[in-house]
């Protein structure tokens, strides 16, 4: 069971990145106000996802 929680971890970390990072590149979003709060959006979603990577493998270890 603790395998099983480690890789689900590991996938919703892997799921995070790829979003956070898809919908950096996707969104057009216009003025600096939404630049700022899109950029802190997707650091934020991109530390959480980097965080669970780093405990899923862990827990793997």
């Amino acid at each position: 069971m603790g395998a099983l929680n480690s890789l689900i971890k590991v996938v919703i970390g892997l799921i995070l990145l790829i979003v956070a990072i898809w919908f950096g590149i996707w969104a057009h979003w216009l003025g600096a106000v939404w630049i700022l709060i899109k950029g802190g959006i997707i650091l934020l979603v991109m530390f959480i996802g980097l965080i669970l990577l780093l405990l899923g493998f862990s827990d793997i270890k």
